[in-house]
């Protein structure tokens, strides 16, 4: 039996980034929860991450050169990264003070609407268009979130409203980051977004942090467990870096996929871990409503994809084709096969319009995993 070890490291890779991402999840819960670590300061928690992840990129892309940054300019700064980075922030920080009243599993169906928030945004930002499937399937995973946040029986109104609140500030964050460093031509790598986006989401926490927990710390007794914050830190760095390894070897869609199968892992996992977080049939019936809402969406995104890139680069090279034989007719010399407007020029034309991939602004279309191109062959 042959092994395609291409094949089994792209799934050792996934394998990393779901046992990573939900750890990283069910960590931060533990920490925060009143019934566990009892560390109820999210902002603190996230200014820590922050910290030591911006620490960690700047040590991997100026000492040891592991990365190259990218050419960042004051402008380019001050337009797109700083209120990136504040979205950035304020979703983390609302997301992790979730933790404080609602359970893990609850949390995992709410953020079943991050397809509508990023929708919606991207609608209001002019980055996408209004459209009737899509606004059916939007319609759908709302409908499944009401039905599984009806089923909830630990309900909490602060709880739900934090973690929607992040959820929001996460999709407005993901189309600012389209808007403003794609149209400027920047590609940040989750290391080289850590090096740039930590050190100004840290600065952006500060001022909550003074304002809300600052007075907290002062009174209550915390428990400060040097290698507890440190493990915890490193979990969500070493997250970052596997999400840039399973980038490098899939895409866009196995990505997703991975990510609903982490997302029901997760959801079992937390009702192991953490007993109180109870799981009722209308959670279930409700999430995987939800659920088909978010696959269909993304169906729809690749087959968008798909449409508008196939049909344009087949016409184009048509096109190219027929002038480029239409130009070589009108020039052909017997004598001079290596002519620049002949078929050197020709030979350009086909190896640049073919390699065309679907996942081209993530990775180069080589290092597509097979399960990736399973989907995008669908």
């Amino acid at each position: 039996m042959i092994v395609n070890k291409p094949l089994v490291l792209t799934y050792l890779y996934l394998l990393i980034y779901i046992l990573l991402s939900s750890g990283v999840i069910l960590y931060n819960k533990w920490v925060l929860s009143p019934k566990y670590f009892d560390f109820p300061f999210p902002i603190t928690l996230t200014m820590i991450h922050m910290g030591f992840s911006g620490a960690v990129a700047f040590f991997l892309i100026r000492v040891f050169k592991v990365v190259s940054p990218v050419k960042m300019t004051l402008e380019i700064y001050i337009t797109c990264v700083v209120p990136i980075s504040a979205f950035f922030a304020a979703s983390l920080w609302f997301g992790n003070t979730a933790y404080l009243y609602i359970s893990v599993a609850f949390i995992q169906m709410l953020k079943a609407l991050m397809p509508v928030a990023t929708f919606i945004m991207a609608v209001m930002c002019g980055t996408d268009k209004a459209r009737c499937d899509v606004f059916l399937n939007m319609l759908l995973v709302s409908v499944g979130v009401v039905i599984s946040s009806y089923g909830e029986i630990h309900f909490n109104v602060v709880g739900t409203l934090y973690q929607v609140t992040g959820i929001f500030a996460e999709a407005l964050r993901l189309v600012l980051t389209q808007v403003l460093l794609q149209k400027k031509g920047l590609t940040l790598n989750p290391i080289t977004s850590l090096y740039y986006i930590a050190p100004c989401s840290f600065v952006f926490l500060c001022a909550p942090w003074y304002v809300l927990e600052k007075p907290g710390m002062e009174v209550s007794q915390i428990q400060f467990n040097f290698w507890i914050f440190f493990s915890n830190a490193l979990c969500a760095l070493a997250l970052n870096l596997s999400i840039f390894l399973v980038i490098g070897r899939t895409g866009a869609v196995t990505i997703r996929v991975a990510g609903v199968l982490k997302d029901w892992i997760l959801i079992a996992l937390s009702t192991i871990i953490f007993p109180e977080s109870t799981i009722t049939g209308l959670n279930i019936i409700g999430y995987a409503i939800a659920l088909c809402g978010v696959v269909m969406y993304n169906y729809l995104k690749v087959k968008d994809v798909r449409a508008s890139q196939v049909p344009e680069n087949i016409s184009d090279r048509i096109a190219k084709d027929w002038k480029l034989e239409k130009k070589s007719l009108d020039t052909f010399t017997p004598n001079n096969s290596s002519d620049n407007n002949g078929g050197g020029g020709g030979g350009n034309i086909s190896s640049s319009d073919m390699n065309v991939d679907e996942e081209a602004p993530l990775i180069p279309s080589s290092r597509l995993s097979h399960f990736g191109r399973t989907q995008l062959s669908k």
